[in-house]
């Protein structure tokens, strides 16, 4: 049990020898000589890391070394197409697509005989350029790392391993050396803007929330409702670094008055919401929540809501009806959510990623994160890329970066040596960069200006072999199906543009049709909610 900040810092020294090794220390664990991580985000899972650890602890054991082999299960580390992905520290050494059948000899070979098995690592070459360890991989190189931090390095069921890395530090500074308001300024002064898609400034909306402070029951919630096709960076964060999140909100909770928090999460997301409610536990365990956090006045209490998988539940008035028991679906704004949100009352709801930055933040200062990013867009934004592109997996970036950037030096470039011709963001909602806006860098204002929008963070690569039309009509499909069906204009507007679609790749389109798409288009974005 952590009840004052004095055993907080001091557990984080006790704890802290748990996750040296994974920055290259070569401190000894006691007899533990190495560390192997084993991804356990849902990519790896589905194609089988969790054989690759039973596979490894019996092969240990049999060869008398498990007592010296530290086995970690981690969140995602981001190259999501390698997977199965294994790290050995505290060389680094980055193994991808293992099997059961390669155990023994890594075994054999590296955790015994310190040679390291380079048929099975991941080679990268990039002109002249060879990697083979972590630390030494482009992929990795040109990132910068603040919402993803934790994620591949600690174990997410271990709130020991979170404390080492700095965890709860940032709620225990604000609950005893700054006051709400000044925890607002920071972030305010930080220039975080919502991860969740409208980018709307963070600290704007605390600050909107925190008025009359204990005279009315206000609510912190977090949007988990990732709909986005192709989108997975709010499920990796919970998979890999639930605690950031539950240490994030309940620094909201302090900032605007509120001792309640729902996390909402798509029930699609069975590991994410099982290392989450795990946190929880902990949390609650070690009195990080419940009453009276740290010894202070301040409460706090949070609770997991699943959603049933409705894209439209992703916008927030949706998800707060959701949240109350009631059928997904908008309502008018204003009374904007600050105002009279989630039951009624005063609310705050950000996403996860915009929660994961909120640590970091006031732990290291405004100034430190707004020197990151743009003049207008500060921090850095992750980004799940998928398509046609060598590096499928998730990437955070500072933002600014330009597409090019993303696509060819992280990513890896276009397969079989193919022309890029465009990238979708933003989801259904979003739109298209073609090739000629290639070099456009990458932040909110910049994507809106030229007919885009930044969104939650998908990013889908496309090929010369894509055809846009397609792509259009299944967007535009999947907007039909996911029409929660309140208001007419997307109800049947988008339906009637899906046949007029349908009617042109049928080869019967008029160009009259493309008229009519275009003037319906505009009526279905100003009218409907």
């Amino acid at each position: 049990m952590i009840s004052t900040v004095e055993q907080l810092k001091a557990a984080r020294q006790a704890y802290a020898i748990q996750v040296e090794m994974r920055a290259g220390s070569d401190k000894s664990e006691g007899k533990i000589r190495k560390h192997v991580l084993i991804c356990g985000g849902t990519g790896c899972t589905s194609s089988g890391s969790p054989a690759l650890r039973e596979t490894l602890e019996k092969v240990l054991e049999e060869k008398g070394i498990a007592d010296e082999i530290k086995i970690v299960t981690t969140g995602c580390f981001g190259l999501c197409a390698l997977g199965p992905v294994m790290i050995v520290y505290p060389e680094g050494t980055f193994y991808s697509m293992v099997k059961p059948e390669d155990i023994a000899t890594i075994v054999d070979s590296h955790l015994i005989g310190n040679v390291p098995v380079e048929s099975l690592q991941f080679h990268e070459m990039t002109g002249d350029h060879h990697a083979s360890g972590l630390s030494d991989m482009t992929f990795y190189k040109k990132q910068h790392r603040v919402a993803l931090r934790n994620c591949g390095v600690i174990d997410p069921l271990n709130i020991q391993e979170y404390i080492a890395r700095d965890g709860y530090l940032a709620l225990a500074k604000v609950l005893t050396e700054m006051t709400p308001d000044e925890v607002i300024q920071t972030v305010l002064d930080s220039g975080l803007r919502g991860r969740g898609g409208g980018g709307f400034p963070t600290g704007l909306k605390w600050k909107f929330a925190s008025n009359n402070r204990g005279q009315v029951k206000k609510y912190v919630a977090c949007n988990a409702d990732e709909g986005d096709p192709g989108a997975f960076m709010d499920r990796s964060v919970l998979e890999g670094d639930p605690h950031a999140v539950i240490e994030a909100m309940a620094i909201a909770g302090y900032a605007i008055g509120a001792d309640e928090g729902y996390v909402y999460v798509r029930a699609e997301y069975p590991i994410a919401i099982e290392r989450l409610q795990a946190a929880i536990d902990q949390a609650k365990e070690e009195g990080l929540l419940g009453e009276k956090i740290f010894g202070t006045d301040f409460s706090f209490d949070l609770k997991i809501r699943l959603g049933a998988g409705a894209f439209v539940c992703g916008e927030e008035t949706a998800l707060m009806t959701s949240i109350e028991g009631h059928r997904g679906e908008p309502r008018p704004r204003p009374p904007f959510p600050a105002v009279k949100g989630l039951f009624g009352q005063p609310t705050v709801l950000n996403n996860v990623e915009t929660y994961a930055n909120i640590p970091q933040i006031l732990l290291h200062g405004a100034d430190w994160f707004a020197s990151m990013g743009t003049e207008k867009s500060k921090g850095t934004k992750v980004f799940a890329i998928g398509g046609k592109i060598v590096n499928t997996g998730l990437l955070e970036v500072p933002m600014g970066t330009t597409l090019r950037e993303v696509i060819y030096e992280i990513g890896g470039g276009i397969p079989n040596g193919k022309q890029f011709k465009a990238a979708q963001t933003g989801g259904p909602s979003g739109g298209c960069i073609p090739a000629s806006l290639i070099d456009t860098p990458i932040d909110y204002d910049n994507l809106t200006a030229i007919g885009c929008m930044m969104g939650s963070g998908g990013l889908i690569v496309m090929d010369e072999d894509n055809c846009m039309v397609d792509i259009a009509r299944f967007f535009l499909d999947f907007t039909v199906d996911e029409s929660c069906g309140k208001c007419t204009p997307c109800r049947v507007g988008t339906r009637r543009l899906l046949e007029i679609l349908d009617k042109i790749i049928a080869g019967k389109g008029e160009r009259e049709d493309l008229d009519r798409m275009e003037e319906m288009c505009q009526y279905i974005k100003s009218a409907s909610l």
